[in-house]
């Protein structure tokens, strides 16, 4: 009997620190992210200042920055190099220390600001304040649910990866054909595809640590928190421009 209660007492006592673990894990996931975001808001915010000049009374005019940027081939390199970044990333990660790796999303973060800067000459800044601040609630609702849930969610990650997939295809296409259909069904579908992300990823961060806490690789953990926090902001983003599709209301 002696044995078994301490048996029992240390499964509690790994089970103690397993779970104090897990919240600062979860902290530095949600901590890092959130810079990202910062960065994000902030270089697209100054990005799109240093792109518009003098115009007309109720006119946008571009300055030759953002001429260069918005008005040029170049626009196409800014689009589809933060989409290069996040595959280079994770071709690379096992290379890079955690503080590197942790650098390495901050400048995703800064590039995607630039990415991204356009919606502030496209949309009034009080519908991109007000899309902003309803994602940020769906999205802390959808990522609690994906934490304290019981249910095994796992098997939604080929299904929503197929979707992303779709999603990237769709919208490619899109390009050239323009249609206002197909654009309203990218737009629904992204927004259902990435809720379930977020869920889904927020369960597989925590799922992977517990997975890995007795191994207690500082190294690992590291890196898991910061390439944790880089799905949870695709999952930010991605909703956030969804969403502005249909709540933004353009200048």
């Amino acid at each position: 009997m002696a044995d078994y209660q301490t048996i029992r007492a240390g499964a509690g006592v790994r089970t103690a620190q397993i779970d104090a673990g897990l919240r600062a894990h979860m902290n530095k996931v949600y901590g890092t992210m959130s810079v990202g975001m910062l960065i994000t808001a902030l270089s697209a915010w100054a990005f799109a200042g240093l792109a518009v000049t003098g115009g007309l009374e109720g006119e946008i005019a571009l300055s030759q920055f953002g001429q260069a940027i918005y008005a040029s081939p170049l626009k196409w390199l800014i689009m589809f190099a933060p989409l290069i970044m996040v595959f280079a990333f994770g071709a690379v990660i096992n290379k890079l220390t955690a503080a590197a790796a942790q650098l390495y999303f901050y400048a995703f973060a800064m590039l995607m600001g630039l990415s991204l800067s356009s919606i502030f000459l496209v949309y009034t800044g009080v519908s991109i304040a007000q899309t902003f601040l309803i994602t940020a609630i769906s999205f802390a609702g959808l990522s609690l649910w994906g934490y304290t849930t019981k249910k095994d969610i796992s098997g939604w990650g080929s299904f929503l990866i197929m979707g992303v997939i779709g999603l990237i295809v769709a919208s490619l296409v899109n390009i050239f054909l323009a249609s206002p259909a197909i654009n309203f069904a990218i737009s629904a579908l992204g927004v259902l595809i990435f809720a379930g992300l977020t869920a889904y990823d927020t369960q597989r961060i925590k799922t992977d640590y517990i997975q890995h806490a007795q191994v207690a690789d500082k190294e690992w953990l590291g890196k898991s928190a910061i390439m944790g926090a880089l799905n949870l902001y695709l999952d930010f983003i991605n909703l956030f421009m969804f969403l502005l599709q249909f709540l933004g209301n353009r200048e």
